[in-house]
């Protein structure tokens, strides 16, 4: 999947979400609802279990036609087959990765809320930019507050994917959306639901030529 291929639901695993053995079929199903791309993001610091994880999950993906992405590690990113990794602020650099991992490789970076990490990222060879924060977030409850005029700016100056994370709900994605958003980066709002599949088509179905998603008022999506 190359960079122009980046559009509609980022669906992001949490390891606190589901019992191990559930996390394959949990994603299996978001991908059925519609999820154009995964990350596998696992804090636990369980190395054996997260390198299977990741395995199988390329796997998978590689069977589907969706990218994999894993979350901060280019040494798990490369050994699993991955499609790619997604960069922090304390990770490693854009150009590490690509070394690491390839010409064809899916390299994301998190932008929070700071227009020069974007810059930066595109310099430096990026494929995506994430901004966020944008709404309450359960699994990031301090992190920064990102304005939609980032999203905004990054449509009109950046020749680059841009991801939106934080709070994001079928209901609240509207405003997102229509600023210029390709991608709608999603933990919980999937992997917290009692029908993944569902869930996922939620956010996906946003993407449809035609979808109407209602009005959404600017000044409300930030109370």
């Amino acid at each position: 999947m190359s960079r122009n291929g980046l559009r509609g639901l980022y669906a992001i695993t949490d390891a606190a979400l589901q019992p191990p053995e559930q996390l394959v079929p949990r994603v299996a199903a978001a991908i059925a609802g519609g999820a154009a791309l995964i990350q596998y993001r696992d804090k636990s610091g369980n190395t054996a279990l997260r390198q299977r994880q990741a395995r199988e999950l390329a796997t998978l993906c590689d069977s589907h036609g969706v990218a994999l992405i894993v979350n901060d590690d280019v040494a798990l990113a490369a050994g699993c087959g991955a499609h790619g990794v997604h960069l922090g602020r304390d990770d490693a650099g854009v150009a590490e990765a690509r070394q690491r991992l390839g010409e064809q490789a899916i390299i994301g970076v998190s932008c929070y809320d700071r227009w020069e990490r974007a810059e930066a990222a595109l310099a430096e060879g990026a494929d995506y930019v994430a901004f966020g924060r944008f709404f309450p977030s359960r699994t990031k409850p301090d992190a920064v507050q990102a304005d939609i005029g980032l999203i905004r700016r990054a449509r009109a100056e950046l020749p680059l994917p841009v991801a939106a994370i934080g709070g994001i709900t079928p209901d609240n994605a509207a405003i997102l959306i229509d600023a210029g958003v390709d991608l709608l980066a999603v933990v919980r709002g999937v992997f917290a639901a009692s029908d993944v599949r569902a869930a996922a088509a939620a956010y996906a179905d946003l993407f449809r030529p035609g979808h109407s998603r209602g009005a959404v008022n600017e000044r409300s999506a930030w109370t």
